[in-house]
């Protein structure tokens, strides 16, 4: 198939060679007839002689200047053909269609080749497609459990398998991005290379939720009304209970903003009801998926607070067996054979964050059970070589809840939060080192709260 370019592009290149040809072989003619004229005069029956007689002095003056004639004319046409074959070909150079250098452009019918945006442009880019594919992403998901409440898990199937396939792209996006941010060669590829994996996941999602939105059939179906009501009544009570339990620094004002969202999501099953009572089912299923979001911000915040509390009793259930296994992991380095430096230095590090977490836990004074637990992760884990399991245990228990408490306030704060913090946590999600995966976790969400700090979002 021909390509569209060449297709639409004049045939021009066949006329400029069919010119040519008819300027040379009409150049061709007139210097044949120039040269075999004067043989043709000579011979044309009349003998030399008589010529000679019948001619007087004055005839052969004017029959040589008249012989001068046709030689000036050819000499006239030829200059003539040259000069108008150079000046078409500058036209042509000036306003010529084919492909030229790289990064030049030529002025005339057809547009100049688009140049690459500006590094900055695409960097700009690829953050808010990161942005945008990750917050559609989310969306998606939660109206998932909505539909999944109506319709059961098989047949939401088909969708959640889209979700995960957008989930596969985004986090090759943010892969990318993040090794963009580490200097990685070839700048505006990688970041084109973002660019195109966003909207690939964006294309994925924006199928399913069509699908998604022709089975549930929110602006006919009565029953996806009345199973958001029961999630917003069961979740009422949920937040409740929560206020009354023991909360940390990392959920605070956690039960507040639940609250808040819940306030949102009666406003708008209010509307939802009025829309429909007035025959207005778009209106209505705009109200009812408000309600619905609402209602998933609230469940997650509450989720946040009572997993929390598991975690924290779990952790402080793990300090006494972690001590151990952190003892029996630093037994071989105090054999008395010599270290090397950097293994001593980390030896001391650890023996003093040890003494520091038993005076801490044996003070009598309230303490952070899950932040004691991640200081002797971290002090043993460069000297660890998997003899205590209790240790593996304390690691995955830090790690999931750093993991699940930034992805809790990104999805909250989606709308104030930028790239930055969602390229880490996908980061955090794929490590299988743990400790690692805690630290991201942490940065996202310290990088999360600055933006929301920044945008002036609720905190």
């Amino acid at each position: 198939m021909t390509p569209s370019l060449i297709r639409g592009r004049p045939r021009r290149g066949r006329s400029h060679i069919s010119v040519r040809v008819a300027h040379a072989v009409l150049g061709m003619v007139i210097g044949l007839v120039w040269l075999v004229l004067p043989w043709m005069t000579i011979n044309d029956g009349a003998s030399v002689a008589d010529a000679r007689v019948g001619a007087a002095a004055p005839a052969e003056d004017e029959s040589s200047g008249a012989d001068l004639v046709l030689p000036v004319a050819a000499l006239a046409v030829v200059v003539a053909l040259a000069v108008y074959g150079s000046v078409r070909r500058i036209r042509r150079t000036r306003s010529r269609t084919t492909p030229a250098a790289a990064g030049t452009t030529h002025v005339g019918a057809y547009p100049s080749p688009v140049t690459a945006p500006p590094l900055t442009d695409l960097d700009d880019r690829s953050r808010a497609a990161l942005v945008d594919a990750d917050n559609r992403l989310r969306a998606f998901r939660e109206e998932l459990t909505f539909a999944e409440a109506g319709f059961g898990p098989e047949e939401v199937t088909p969708f959640t398998t889209a979700a995960e396939a957008a989930e596969a792209e985004l986090s090759a996006a943010c892969a990318i991005r993040q090794r963009y941010d580490e200097g990685v060669p070839e700048e505006a590829a990688a970041l084109a290379g973002v660019v195109g994996r966003c909207e690939e996941a964006e294309r994925r999602l924006t199928g399913a939720a069509k699908s998604l939105g022709a089975l549930r059939g929110l602006d006919r179906d009565p029953a996806a009304l009345a199973s958001a009501e029961t999630r917003f009544r069961e979740l009422t009570a949920r937040t409740a209970d929560a206020g009354t339990a023991l909360t940390a620094d990392s959920v605070t004002g956690y039960v507040e903003l639940a609250k808040d969202s819940l306030v949102t999501a009666t406003v708008h099953l209010n509307q939802t009801h009025q829309a429909t009572a007035t025959g207005r089912p778009d209106e209505a299923a705009r109200h009812l998926r408000a309600a619905e979001t609402a209602i998933a911000r609230a469940d997650v915040l509450v989720t946040a607070v009572t997993r929390l509390r598991s975690t924290l009793t779990e952790a402080a259930r793990l300090i006494p067996p972690a001590l151990t296994g952190a003892e029996a992991e630093l037994a071989p380095f105090r054999d008395g054979t010599g270290h090397e430096g950097e293994t001593c230095a980390r030896l001391l590090h650890a023996d003093a964050v040890l003494a520091a977490v038993r005076q801490e836990t044996t003070s009598g004074q309230p303490y952070d059970p899950l932040g004691v637990l991640r200081r002797i992760v971290h002090a043993t884990a460069p000297l660890a070589t998997g003899r205590s399991g209790v240790l593996v245990v304390a690691a995955l228990l830090v790690a999931r809840e750093s993991v699940a408490a930034a992805d809790d306030y990104v999805t909250v704060h989606r709308e104030a939060v930028g790239a930055g913090p969602r390229v880490l946590l996908a980061q955090a999600r794929l490590t299988d080192d743990l400790p690692r995966a805690d630290v991201l976790a942490r940065e996202a969400r310290d990088l999360a709260e600055r933006d929301v700090r920044l945008r002036g979002h609720p905190a």
